[in-house]
């Protein structure tokens, strides 16, 4: 894996990591889940379902990689960029940017 000397030179390779619309898909419903549970932990002060951030974003993730993408998450080299491209590519999808 490349290294990056920005977050703008490694956003096209972060696309180039999810070119099967179901991994996107997957990226999408672990975002939305993450959305969601965050929005439930902080309306009922639930603050013990926080631990669910990252086992919905990641757990859904990196199913679309393993499974349908069938490449190693870029996560594990680049966590800080992987992390800001999936809030990039999720604001994209739901701009119909990225299709999904």
């Amino acid at each position: 894996m490349p290294g990056f000397a920005s977050f703008r030179e490694f956003y096209p390779y972060y696309l180039g990591e999810h070119s099967r619309r179901l991994c996107r898909r997957w990226h999408f419903i672990g975002s939305s889940l993450v959305l969601l549970i965050l929005l439930l932990a902080i309306a009922g002060s639930h603050w013990t379902w926080l631990w669910l951030l990252p086992v919905a974003g990641y757990g859904c993730a990196w199913i679309g990689h393993f499974v349908y993408e069938k490449n190693r998450p870029a996560t594990f080299r680049h966590p800080l960029y992987s992390l800001m491209g999936d809030w990039v590519m999720y604001a994209q999808m739901l701009c119909g940017k990225v299709s999904f």
